[in-house]
């Protein structure tokens, strides 16, 4: 009797020893197939592998509210059904999450199957309903995207909003084929709002819009990128929003080719807020067919007035080696109702051939049309 309660003692520890990992399986390495499952699973696991995941026709890849600390690895090919709905098609939130790609990593948004030269500048029988791609939203302590490969988005692309402490690193987003016919519109690659201490380093961008668009948020670095394709390194537009505060941005080391805009700052007619400390140093520009460097305050969608208002003052506004030709177009152009405290050093555009009159250029601050 005394070895059967030692061997049921043993057992009975043994059983305790083999329950004692489950508390530990609900933070355990998770591989899914399916968006269904890793929505399912996705808070039980400490590191989250989607592997080759084909999302449903107007379903989100939802990775929201993740434990903290998880990480995220997008292996092989991520593909998605075709729907006109708005999106998001991925969508992660949490604290202190990493994101990564394998080698070789692909999220193809199959864009073409939406696109039609409208973006998302659609109404009632006129335009496909576009799906937004990638929300980067409430991402907070020391969270990071790095390495993903994103080729054909329907429209735009990352949207980073109420969060802190975001790094993107080494992003490649590739909507090119969007070129074809100008059927590729508003693939923003980058749209920011609302944020603090974001970091976007070694970015590669084809596009058909801006490369960066700061709409609202505090300081913000852009550092490293290649753009080409598409509206340039933008502030703005700034006003008409909850918060129409941009503060403390900077551009630096970066190229910008065959787009429409280099360096761009856009305010919203009417509107108000504040553009302030913002640096733009080492751009350099090449193929730019509208504006080089341009500075308006009074931006409306597709139409600016050509009236500046002093809504959203700029000021500290800072370009330096900012240089590079024009294919056509205005090398500089300023239209402002309240800018101070400017300072341009080295800024050389050349090639425009079109000459509109500048207006409010601060004086004393270098900057000349």
């Amino acid at each position: 009797m005394v070895y059967f309660s030692t061997l049921a003692g043993l057992l009975g520890s043994a059983a305790l020893v083999a329950a004692a990992p489950t508390a530990l399986e609900q933070r355990a390495a998770c591989t899914f197939t399916t968006a269904a499952a890793a929505k399912a699973g996705k808070t039980g696991c400490a590191s989250i592998t989607l592997s080759s995941i084909a999302v449903p026709a107007g379903t989100t890849l939802d990775l929201t509210g993740l434990t903290a600390g998880t990480k995220v690895i997008f292996d092989g090919t991520t593909t998605f059904g075709y729907e006109e709905w708005s999106g998001p098609l991925i969508s992660i939130s949490g604290k202190d999450i990493t994101v990564t790609g394998t080698t070789g990593n692909s999220l193809n948004g199959g864009g073409a199957r939406w696109w039609d030269g409208l973006g998302s500048n659609v109404s009632s029988g006129k335009g496909k309903v576009k799906p937004k791609f990638f929300y980067a939203h409430s991402l907070t302590g020391s969270s990071s995207i790095t390495g993903l490969n994103i080729l054909n988005a329907p429209v735009q692309v990352i949207s980073i909003d109420a969060s802190v402490g975001l790094s993107l690193n080494h992003i490649t987003i590739d909507n090119s084929a969007g070129d074809a016919n100008s059927l590729g519109h508003n693939t923003d690659a980058f749209d920011i709002g609302q944020s603090s201490n974001i970091w976007i380093q070694n970015a590669i961008v084809k596009n058909q819009d801006d490369c960066v668009a700061i709409n609202s948020g505090t300081n913000i670095t852009f550092t490293g990128g290649n753009c080409s394709g598409g509206h340039g390194l933008s502030v703005g537009s700034v006003g008409g929003r909850s918060d129409n505060t941009v503060k403390d941005v900077h551009f630096l080391s970066s190229t910008i080719s065959k787009s429409m805009n280099g360096v761009r700052v856009k305010t919203v007619s009417g509107a108000t807020g504040s553009v302030s400390g913002v640096t733009y140093q080492d751009i350099t520009l090449s193929g730019i067919t509208a504006y080089g460097v341009v500075v308006e305050q009074d931006y409306q969608n597709g139409s600016p007035t050509g009236v500046p208002t002093s809504g959203v003052p700029i000021t500290g506004l800072t370009l330096n080696n900012v240089h590079g030709t024009m294919s056509g177009g205005q090398s500089v152009y300023i239209l402002c109702a309240s800018c101070s405290n400017w300072s341009w050093t080295k800024v050389a555009v050349t090639g425009g051939t079109v000459k509109k009159t500048c207006k409010g250029i601060p004086s004393g601050s270098g900057a000349a049309c």
